[in-house]
């Protein structure tokens, strides 16, 4: 499996690229100990991918060749944001990782009424420099193109005023899943346009009251079931994802 490398830079013009960024430097020199001559993937911000040969490498700069452009596209057809009231624990790391592997585009962490953790701005900055690291590298073994981005609300309203820039927002309910609530999700998630965008949003342990459903509904929020049995606060975006790939991808 080639070594993958987002650039956080546009597309060079030309066949040759150098760049000084010092992780790249470093994880290429002493982490995968790559010599002149050799192969690895390149991603630019515009997820424009290159197969692309190592010219130099020192501890200054590195110098590529841009030997092909690579066209495959793995990313989900719908561009999925996973909004996530805070779990407890190291469970937003998990999240992060494992929907980023699973093709989500962006998250967004917020706190509700059950939420045990709390997180005040400078908590939640470091969290975020943290969550944007591990979707870096999640992105580079899932073989992205995309790099998730990564948010944190203060207050619950905040996230409902958020809605209005998706194209569908649907919210996990466990109350919609205990009364066999079944075809919402499939339904909407095979109508939406390729490149449209949807937000699934999560409850923490103990899920949503019913006060924060009715306020997300206000918002044109739908709630949905994810089949008959209660999943984990940290299970259900993936199973969301995984749907979403089989409906989506695979069907």
């Amino acid at each position: 499996m080639m070594q993958r490398y987002f650039t956080k830079t546009d597309s060079p013009i030309g066949s040759v690229y150098f760049t000084t960024d010092d992780e790249m430097i470093h994880h290429m020199r002493n982490v995968m100990r790559f010599k002149e001559n050799e192969n690895v993937v390149l991603v630019f911000n515009e997820a424009i991918t290159f197969l692309s040969r190592i010219q130099s490498l020192t501890d200054e700069g590195i110098t590529f060749e841009l030997v092909e452009e690579i066209k495959k596209n793995v990313e989900l057809p719908l561009k999925v944001t996973i909004a996530s009231a805070f779990p407890k624990g190291d469970k937003l790391k998990w999240i992060t990782q494992k929907s980023t592997e699973l093709g989500a585009s962006s998250f967004a962490f917020f706190p509700s009424s059950r939420s045990v953790v709390k997180l005040d701005k400078k908590k939640a900055m470091k969290k975020k420099e943290s969550l944007e690291k591990i979707a870096m590298e999640a992105s580079e073994q899932s073989h992205r193109t995309h790099v998730p981005t990564v948010d944190f609300f203060g207050n619950f309203s905040s996230v409902c005023e958020s809605f209005k820039n998706y194209d569908k927002v649907l919210v996990a309910y466990e109350e919609s899943a205990k009364i066999g609530e079944t075809t919402k999700f499939f339904s909407v998630v095979q109508d939406m346009k390729e490149n449209e965008k949807l937000l699934l949003v999560f409850g923490p342990e103990g899920g949503f009251s019913e006060a924060e459903v009715e306020e997300m509904e206000a918002f044109l929020a739908i709630r949905v079931g994810l089949g008959p049995r209660i999943l984990r606060a940290e299970t259900a975006p993936m199973y969301a994802l995984s749907a979403i790939s089989t409906i989506r991808e695979l069907m």
